[in-house]
């Protein structure tokens, strides 16, 4: 048979998988776009550095070069004197000069800078009239090339790199992204499970004891039976009233803009017994308190939900306390700790439960049956989410104790 909640859990899982896909494939996306044009414009910036330096190069070459010898590496110069002749470098490579540009610019056109077909990179040239002199000065771009080349190479290189971690820390982005959500159908399921669990019984129960005081009045019976039934639907509607209160406390804990404030556990603790009275009169359970007069009983936290753990343990100690018997609420102080101690002399429970009991629909040991339900579990949540502790001792037959140990508020650090 599933758990509650297992119906739901595959349909979440693809909701979250599907949203930790697509937050994820969004993510590498915009990384890889973005390293993509920082690609671009590094490449742009290099050729146009390149193209800026080649001409400044040219130019310069250009307007000082006296004659054809000692041109700087990777540069050629072309002197066509008045009477047609053409002075040329040394190791002019195949293709050069080019003639038409000499021509255009030796017939009256304007300073020419054109390009040449040759070897990886081709040739830049730039030809100019020096006097009667038309001077044509060739540089290579083959090493401008090959430095294009390894720079596409390394922004390749770094774009597959950079496209793996890409998608890793999408993937890890996704997940914490998805985190809060993950958080919350967990939460959605357990408040599913905690309700339909914890509902089930005192409904049930409700149901049944308004059937019997149907049967009662019509069966005409003598109002002390009428009055037995109406006081079990009223205990009844307490206790249902009780596993809702947990039920919407269990929704809360998990939020953190809830204003913690100084709360004096000694006024906690009295309107607690105070309202636990009359149903300790009933049994015949003496309930009393030790307020730990002189000590410093204040704490930081939210006053509803401490009140409600103070109630759960009350309620747990008298719903296991024989008549006749004592439940004792008692505050002091722990070292640098305030504590709280609820005690009872009932029937106690398994030492091996200590920590059992604390979890959700938890059930006791072999022989003993009992259903610990949301109260304990949420009573540790609780404690836990105020910075504090909270530990159970019992022994079968000898009682139980449940010590609560809470930081005490700032003002009262020094005390």
């Amino acid at each position: 048979m599933n758990r509650p909640g297992t119906a739901r859990s595959d349909p979440d899982q693809a909701l979250l998988s599907r949203a930790r896909r697509v937050i994820a494939a969004q993510t590498a996306a915009a990384i890889t776009v973005s390293l993509l044009v920082l690609g671009a414009l590094a490449l742009i910036v290099v050729i146009h550095s390149q193209n800026t330096a080649a001409a400044t190069l040219l130019r310069q070459t250009a307007a000082t070069a006296e004659d054809v010898d000692d041109p700087p590496p990777g540069v050629w110069i072309f002197v066509r004197n008045a009477a047609g002749g053409i002075d040329a470098s040394d190791d002019v490579p195949e293709g050069l000069p080019d003639r038409e540009a000499i021509d255009r610019v030796r017939a009256g056109a304007p300073t020419a800078t054109t390009r040449i077909d040759g070897r990886e990179g081709g040739y830049l040239a730039l030809t100019r009239q020096r006097g009667t002199r038309t001077v044509q000065v060739v540089m290579s771009r083959h090493e401008q090339h090959d430095e294009r080349e390894r720079l596409l190479g390394a922004l390749l290189a770094g774009e597959v790199v950079g496209l793996v971690i890409a998608v890793l820390s999408a993937a890890l982005l996704a997940r914490r992204a998805t985190a809060p959500l993950a958080e919350a159908l967990a939460r959605q399921r357990q408040f599913v499970a905690d309700a339909s669990h914890e509902l089930r019984t005192p409904l049930t129960q409700l149901h049944t004891r308004a059937q019997l005081l149907q049967m009662d009045l019509r069966a005409d019976v003598d109002l002390e039976q009428v009055s037995a039934d109406v006081d079990h639907l009223v205990t009844g509607t307490r206790h249902l009233g009780e596993v809702v209160e947990d039920l919407l406390l269990s929704t809360q804990l998990g939020r953190r803009d809830d204003a913690q404030t100084p709360i004096d556990l000694r006024a906690v603790a009295s309107a607690v017994i105070a309202e636990q009275a009359d149903r300790a009169r009933n049994q015949d359970v003496a309930l009393t308190l030790d307020p730990g007069v002189g000590e410093p009983t204040r704490v930081l936290g939210r006053q509803a939900a401490l009140r409600r753990v103070l109630t759960a343990l009350v309620d747990n100690a008298l719903s296991h306390t024989e008549t006749g018997g004592h439940v004792s609420v008692t505050l002091g102080r722990d070292r640098a700790m305030v504590t709280v101690v609820v005690r009872d002399d009932g029937t106690g429970f398994d030492p091996a439960d200590a920590e059992r009991l604390f979890a959700r629909f938890a059930r006791a040991g072999d022989h003993d049956h009992r259903r610990f339900g949301l109260g304990l579990a949420l009573a540790r949540e609780v404690i836990t989410g105020h910075g504090g502790t909270i530990e159970a001792w019992g022994s079968p037959g000898q009682g139980a104790a449940f010590t609560i140990r809470l930081p005490p508020a700032s003002e009262d650090l020094v005390r």
